[in-house]
């Protein structure tokens, strides 16, 4: 399959570019995560929200949207809104929720709406204040827990929605996934480039260059895996890519820590605002794991109805 991007897609591409050029911080933070509420408004007034409903454009070039979005140092919500909004609540306010099984919840005390995928069923709940209490932590997003009293307003968005929302999550994990990988490849090839170990640039040893080559194929898999997920539209194969996603993400974050050492533990090194995302992306969607057992079913059954 072609996957290369039309003129089309290509201007939206380096429109996007320049958009985020506008909201790039001053200086590095010394703060969990960025807000990112002045380049939410920005996208939002651009069009960008819609992306996928343009019959140029589509979900791939949503897809990249998220991807250029999640290599950004600021936390916004974008994927749920630019692919699971138009499949399941079209008219639901925005920003969006996804809430997988009583996990923390990314976005949660900024959302207008939300999705709770309690298992078998999925509730839409209509967010007021209060229903999503803010966490401390330091994961590098705005991260909450749905409260029992909404959760209990929540109503059935009815049947047939299970898969697609999930379909569509997978995508949307695999792009920011992709994008996060991307930034904090590009952070860690500036540092070895610049780190000087006996009098040498440490990514002048053979070693180095090895692994992060090795990472290198890792994060662009992920990002064809996320094109390709959008393009084909099939289930079984965004919970492979997702899946995959969340596996290379393990790799690529301690080989980059490992290449900045104690300085990409801190605060005061962009390298975290990357990385401490992809630790929480990796649990989304029940894992890995589940990901790639749901690609199985979806492909072979499920597991009781498979030939052993």
């Amino acid at each position: 399959m072609d996957l290369s991007p039309t003129a089309e897609q290509k201007l939206a591409t380096e429109s996007l570019e320049r958009l985020l050029a506008r909201f790039q911080p001053a200086a590095a933070s010394v703060e969990f995560y960025l807000d990112g509420a002045s380049l939410d408004a920005g996208l939002e007034d651009a069009g960008f929200h819609e992306i996928a409903a343009d019959p140029d454009l589509g979900a791939t070039s949503a897809v990249d949207a998220i991807i250029q979005v999640a290599r950004h140092p600021v936390a916004v919500e974008i994927a749920a809104t630019v692919l699971v909004r138009p499949k399941l609540c079209p008219d639901a306010p925005r920003p969006l929720a996804l809430v997988w099984q009583g996990l923390p919840v990314r976005f949660g005390c900024e959302a207008r709406t939300a999705l709770i995928d309690v298992g078998k069923d999925v509730l839409r709940l209509d967010v007021e204040p209060g229903d999503f209490t803010r966490l401390e932590s330091p994961f590098a997003y705005p991260l909450a827990r749905i409260t029992p009293s909404a959760r209990a307003r929540a109503r059935s968005l009815g049947s047939g929605v299970l898969g697609p929302l999930r379909q569509y999550w997978a995508i949307g994990l695999t792009a920011e996934i992709a994008g996060a990988m991307m930034a904090a490849l590009a952070t860690t090839s500036e540092h070895v480039r610049q780190r000087v170990v006996f009098g040498r640039p440490i990514g002048a040893f053979q070693a180095v260059q090895h692994r992060l080559a090795e990472v290198a194929v890792l994060v662009e898999a992920t990002r064809v895996l996320a094109l390709n997920a959008a393009s084909m539209g099939d289930a079984s194969d965004a919970a492979l890519a997702a899946g995959y996603a969340q596996e290379a993400a393990r790799r690529v974050v301690y080989d980059c820590h490992q290449f900045l050492g104690a300085m990409g533990l801190t605060l005061e090194h962009p390298l975290h605002l990357w990385t401490y995302r992809l630790k929480a992306l990796t649990g989304e969607l029940g894992g890995a794991a589940s990901r790639f057992e749901a690609a199985a079913t979806q492909s072979w059954g499920e597991p009781s109805a498979r030939a052993l």
